[in-house]
């Protein structure tokens, strides 16, 4: 049985959540997320506090989408109320960062610098070789930090590239003479 799935979710104040019958609404001071409801899976709303109930827990693919949705729910809360981040470093020579509007201006040691345009919804804070990653939707935020990161991801020799702060990159001993 899912164990994500049977957790309460609490509302912050603040956040207010509507229910339809297909989605949830999630609205809050950061802006507004929806997440589906799947068939076979339904809240309860008592005060600020969602339950979710599933209709079938001997089917395998009802129990995890159970803890799926419970888990998206609560990714859009939290969301709304205090965002996520996401923040990345530059290693190497050279290597850095600008933020010209929406778009990205990275150095990272090819011959002309990559120009990353921002997604809607997500906010880039650029310190020379560190890079602040905002928005609302965890999903999102995560996937724009990944696609940012594949231009130059960290090598295991020198380690240098892009990579997530606190990343941990195993350095292996170059050729011997």
């Amino acid at each position: 049985m899912s164990r994500i799935g049977l957790q309460p979710i609490t509302i912050p104040a603040g956040v207010e959540v509507r229910l339809e019958e297909d989605k949830v609404t999630v609205k809050g001071p950061k802006g507004e997320l929806c997440s589906p409801i799947y068939p076979g899976i339904s809240i309860d709303q008592e005060g600020n506090v969602l339950k979710l109930n599933c209709a079938d827990m001997g089917n395998k693919r009802l129990k995890s989408l159970f803890g799926l949705c419970r888990a998206l729910i609560a990714n859009n809360v939290t969301g709304v109320s205090k965002g996520f981040e996401k923040v990345l470093e530059l290693r190497g020579v050279g290597y850095r960062a600008q933020a010209q509007g929406r778009k990205l201006v990275l150095s990272l040691g090819f011959s002309h610098p990559v120009e990353y345009e921002l997604p809607e919804g997500v906010d880039a804070k650029v310190e020379q070789t560190k890079i602040t990653l905002t928005s609302c939707d965890k999903q999102r935020v995560g996937q724009v930090a990944a696609e940012i990161r594949a231009f130059r991801p960290p090598e295991p020799y020198k380690g240098k590239g892009v990579r997530y702060a606190g990343e941990y990159v195993a350095m292996k001993e170059g050729k011997k003479a």
